[in-house]
Order: C-alpha cells, then sequence, then structure tokens
C-alpha cells in the first residue's frame, strides 16, 4: 500500500549554490545537511566509494507528514557526474511546482536576481486552475520549476 510522497531529490553540482538559491530566492528553509561516504550510502546509489553532500529543505509554514523534510538536494562529491541534455521536451526530464500568493512580484524579483524564466507570469485560460497564473525557470543546474498563482476561490467552489 502506497502511504504518500516522502520528499522529492535533485542532484546539484554545487551544493553551497543551490541551497543558497532555493533558500534565498525561493523562500524554503534548510533544516539539515550531511555528508554520506559509507556503504549504506553506496549500495543505495550504486557506486562503489560514493560520497554525497545532502541538504534537506522545507517550506516553512507546513504541515509535516511522515518525513521532515520536502525537497533534498544532493551533490555527489565521489563519482562527479555531469548534466546531460536539460531540454524539458526530454523524456525523463520533471518539474517541481511551487504555489506563490504573488507570481508577479516574486517575477520581478528573481528576474531583477538573474535568475532564467521561460516567460513572464503566464494568465492561466484552459482548466481547473483557469484563473491563476504560471510560470516555468532554472535553477542555477538548469532543473525546471514552475510558480503557480492558484486563481481565487469562491466559497463552496471545488478545488
Amino acid at each position: 500500500m502506497l502511504h504518500g510522497v516522502w520528499h522529492f531529490s535533485f542532484t546539484v553540482s554545487d551544493l553551497d549554490k543551490s541551497v543558497a538559491f532555493y533558500t534565498e530566492q525561493l523562500g524554503l528553509e534548510l533544516i539539515h545537511a550531511q555528508e554520506q561516504s559509507n556503504e549504506y550510502t553506496s549500495k543505495l546509489v550504486g557506486y562503489p566509494q560514493a560520497h554525497l553532500r545532502i541538504a534537506q529543505l522545507v517550506v516553512p509554514g507546513q504541515p509535516r507528514g511522515r518525513s521532515t523534510h520536502d525537497l533534498e538536494l544532493v551533490e555527489y562529491v565521489q563519482p562527479r557526474g555531469t548534466r546531460g541534455e536539460a531540454e524539458i521536451c526530454n523524456p525523463g526530464a520533471a518539474h517541481l511546482a511551487l504555489t506563490v500568493d504573488d507570481i508577479h512580484d516574486r517575477y520581478a524579483r528573481m528576474t531583477a536576481a538573474g535568475v532564467r524564466f521561460y516567460s513572464p507570469p503566464n494568465a492561466i485560460t484552459a482548466g481547473v486552475n483557469t484563473g491563476g497564473f504560471t510560470c516555468y525557470l532554472e535553477d542555477p543546474d538548469r532543473i525546471v520549476l514552475e510558480l503557480v498563482q492558484p486563481p481565487l476561490r469562491t466559497q463552496g467552489e471545488a478545488s
């Protein structure tokens, strides 16, 4: 039986740079960081002598489920990896969508800080989120993120 989502994880090239992005630009909170270089980790990831740096982050104020964190960032110190094709149309590509309350303000602030967006916020004109806004952006490793400002719902309306 499936019980829920434990966390999402992204492999990054520079953990410190990525933690700064996710905390300073998106407002996530770093709750734990560690290095792992042990037999268990090597077996888990399938690389002998694996050495990983890990950061665990949360969306502040959200209830915790079974896990203590929402997002895990992993830097492979050993073995070092290289980024493959980062195009979002490629099979295996993924993105993480985060909700915000003022997408236009956040877009302006993040653009001024040099964050790469695919477009300004777009009005959602079809589907269950009609009336909201959304846009895609990239983190320092070109991992795709989506900001969503959900539509205002009237009382009694399904969400």
